[in-house]
């Protein structure tokens, strides 16, 4: 069974929640983890599809130092009160 662009994005929702402040991830690190973890499943274009509704969405945002990476929105010290 075909994998949907919503359950992938919620995949690498996930990937991306349980490596903040260990690691950063780029898109092409979290493609990798979609066909690793669901092979045939899924392809590039349903990757991208799911990386742009999760920046769309706001629940990521895209990040850059020295490349792209995709992270949780940060929360600034000041929005925390």
């Amino acid at each position: 069974m075909a994998k949907t662009v919503d359950e992938i994005a919620e995949a690498m929702f996930k990937l991306v929640k349980d490596a903040f402040g260990q690691k950063k991830l780029k898109p092409m690190d979290l493609t990798k983890a979609m066909i690793e973890l669901y092979g045939d499943e899924v392809d590039k274009k349903m990757c991208k599809e799911a990386i742009k509704q999760l920046i769309n969405s706001g629940r990521c945002v895209y990040t850059y130092f020295g490349g792209s990476y995709i992270e949780i929105p940060h929360r600034e010290g000041a929005a925390n009160d």
